[in-house]
């Protein structure tokens, strides 16, 4: 599968199967994160080794990035939530699933547990700031919390988007790394200074304390601890009913990146725990093997 069409839009699709141990497992997905990304992060990182444990995992390039069609507007979580529902839907993925998000695709991803408990069995939130911490009810460090996260995250995008209209291409591109960067930032450029994505990043509501009170279904909770974000975990894990923290000393907010064995052990162990006893097999999972690396948005 390569594309569906879901809330209007293309939305280019991997579904890689988990054989017939994944037959009685929730579909795993897996979200990646804002402007600079796509899934291929996910996609030749954690989905392989977690189809092969036998689980189908199901993975999407979000509207305006990697190979999905772009839109003017719509860039808000709520309509991302929307879209996932939609790719689901147009996938044949039925049941509750386990969703994983990847830093602003684990923002999606507690959304959508808390709009839709229903359809959820578990979250994973990779580097995820879910909580602004105005609102967490710990003490603010000298300086406080001059604007919050949401207004930081909106202040940094425009400062990228005034480099990329300035210098839209940069670098040499000669290389085929270098034509991928190239292709990434024409894509950011794009995002940032065609649609309302800063425009709806900038009104992102967090959800509050007793809003996550209700978001009931088994949280995992990692990050860097080197990440900027790493205080944000146990301020998530003090207002979530049911969660997990881990952190992984030395990484930073690029946990595929800085720590990816520990990553892939960390959710395959929650994946398990979390899941039906899959039937004894051989052989691989589907048959599927690991792709070559570095394709934009994967084949």
């Amino acid at each position: 599968m390569a594309d569906v069409q879901a809330n209007g839009l293309r939305f280019h699709v991997q579904h890689l199967r988990g054989g017939r141990a994944s037959t009685d497992r929730p579909t795993v997905v897996l979200l990646h994160g804002l402007v600079l990304d796509n899934l291929s992060s996910l996609y030749y990182t954690l989905a392989p080794p977690i189809a092969r444990a036998g689980f189908d995992v199901l993975l999407y390039d979000q509207r305006g990035h990697g190979m999905s069609d772009g839109a003017p507007t719509g860039y808000d979580v709520d309509t991302a939530v929307d879209d996932l529902a939609a790719v689901l839907k147009a996938c044949g993925v039925t049941g509750p699933v386990h969703l994983l998000g990847n830093s602003y695709g684990g923002l999606i991803a507690l959304h959508a547990a808390y709009l839709h408990p229903e359809s959820v069995a578990s979250l994973i939130l990779v580097e995820g700031q879910c909580l602004d911490p105005a609102h967490s009810g710990l003490r603010p460090a000298a300086g406080g919390y001059p604007g919050g996260w949401v207004e930081d995250v909106a202040n940094t995008l425009n400062l990228i988007a005034i480099g990329l209209e300035c210098n839209p291409l940069g670098g040499d591109l000669g290389s085929r790394g270098a034509r991928k960067a190239a292709r990434m930032r024409a894509g950011a450029d794009t995002l940032l200074n065609q649609t309302t994505l800063i425009e709806d990043i900038s009104t992102v509501r967090l959800l509050t304390p007793g809003e996550l009170a209700q978001v009931k279904c088994p949280t995992l909770a990692l990050y860097g601890g080197a990440s900027d974000l790493v205080d944000s975990g146990p301020m998530l894990a003090g207002q979530l009913p049911d969660c997990t923290l881990e952190i992984f000393p030395g990484a930073a907010h690029a946990l595929l990146r800085d720590a990816p064995k520990e990553l892939l052990a960390s959710v395959l162990r929650w994946l398990e725990t979390h899941s039906p006893a899959a039937p004894q097999f051989t052989g691989s999972a589907g048959g599927y093997r690991l792709p070559a690396s570095g394709g934009e948005g994967a084949p």
